[in-house]
């Protein structure tokens, strides 16, 4: 399959993005913050929903490394994300949107157990791209839809 590359310059844009990138993992080190350029840019390794066979008893399932980037950062938060702890792995769960005055607004970045990061944008601006081939894992992401 080929590599993945989307761009997003929307809420509904953002969310095709949120959709792909659900159980990427990385670790705190890798996303960084470029002040002077206004971008937010995460190295991560997302799961292959788009070849997961949803609904079929595969047993062998893909991980891509990628990278997301945001432009017109004007601002980023982090709650919950132990930076001094670069090693530390990370699972995204959803980016969200929630818009202040049009078209500036906030982009969440939420990760399993409580971890959040906070963009304020000036407009939504994002690109998500593959950077190399996929590689095997027998493990597929679940969710415990029960638990609170």
């Amino acid at each position: 399959m080929d590599r993945l590359r989307l761009i997003a310059l929307d809420s509904e844009d953002l969310a095709v993005i949120s959709a792909h990138l659900q159980d990427a993992v990385l670790k705190v080190g890798d996303m960084k913050w470029l002040k002077r350029e206004g971008r937010f840019v995460l190295g991560l390794n997302r799961f292959a929903w788009e070849t997961s066979g949803e609904g079929k008893r595969k047993r062998h399932f893909e991980r891509r490394r990628s990278v997301l980037h945001f432009d017109r950062v004007q601002q980023v938060a982090a709650q919950n994300i132990h930076q001094e702890r670069p090693d530390a792995v990370l699972d995204l769960l959803a980016i969200r949107f929630e818009e202040t005055v049009t078209p500036a607004g906030e982009v969440s970045l939420i990760f399993a157990g409580g971890g959040e990061v906070k963009l304020t944008v000036e407009c939504i601006e994002a690109q998500l791209s593959d950077l190399g081939p996929a590689w095997g894992t027998e493990n597929r992401p679940t969710h415990d839809v029960e638990a609170d």
